[in-house]
This record gives C-alpha cells, structure tokens and sequence, in this order.
C-alpha cells in the first residue's frame, strides 16, 4: 500500500477548495500561517458586501479545519534559500513575498505545495516540488 501524500496547500487551494476535485490533493494537508493571514486580510480587500460574507466564512472554514504551520526559526532560514533561488531565476521577490514565505514554511516542513498558481514559484524546483492543482 502507498505511503499517504501530505502536503501544503497554498491560500490559491484553500480559496478554491470545495470546487477542486479531492482527488487532486494530499491525503494529508496543512496550510500555512501566511495563508491565513492572507485569508484574514480577505474581507478587508473588498467593498462588496456578498463577497465580504463569503471571504469570512472561507477564514472562519480554514481557522477550524486546519492548525496552521507557523512560520518559526525553521521557515525563515528555509526562506533565504528561496529567495537566493528566485534572485537566480531572474524573478524579483517583492511582488510575491507572501508566496515565498509560504514556500519557505513547505521547505522548512519538508512538505510538498500544492497551489493553483504554479508561475508564482517558478525557480524553486530544487527546494521543493511544486504540484500543480
């Protein structure tokens, strides 16, 4: 029998969730703090009142199905490597640090990422494995 996947799913999976197909996703998933910040800041980035609903109940869903993985002493040696990785790849960091961090928090947990955009982490191929939901 095959060992169980375990992954991280990034803010993009978590955001896409009950529309994605399970059989795509780890059998074991956790996500990271980042993601949740991501996700807390969620209803502040809109006017709409629907949507403002819906961004909270995605952050209310997230806070009680899974416990974040911090981003510790761990993640943030890990995230020096990514960013050297992106800095070679000739991509610029600044525009995607939540990304980055959130990658850094996979490496550091030995962990695959499970996103829906998979360009955000491009250059990163020998830190992690980056699967494409």
């Amino acid at each position: 029998m095959a060992e169980p996947t375990r992954g991280l799913l990034d803010t993009s999976v978590v955001v896409d969730h009950d529309v994605l197909d399970a059989g795509l996703l780890p059998d074991e998933s956790a996500i990271a703090a980042i993601s949740l910040a991501e996700l807390a800041a969620g209803p502040h980035a809109t006017d709409d009142d629907d949507e403002r609903a819906r961004r909270q109940d995605r952050l209310q869903w997230a806070a009680a199905t899974w416990d974040p993985l911090p981003f510790d002493a761990e993640a943030a040696r890990a995230y020096a490597r990514v960013f050297a990785a992106t800095k070679a790849a000739g991509r610029s960091s600044r525009p995607r640090v939540a990304d980055l961090l959130i990658a850094a928090t996979a490496v550091s947990n030995g962990l695959d990422l499970y996103t829906r955009n998979p360009a955000d982490f491009l250059g990163l191929g020998q830190l992690l494995n980056v699967v494409e939901v």
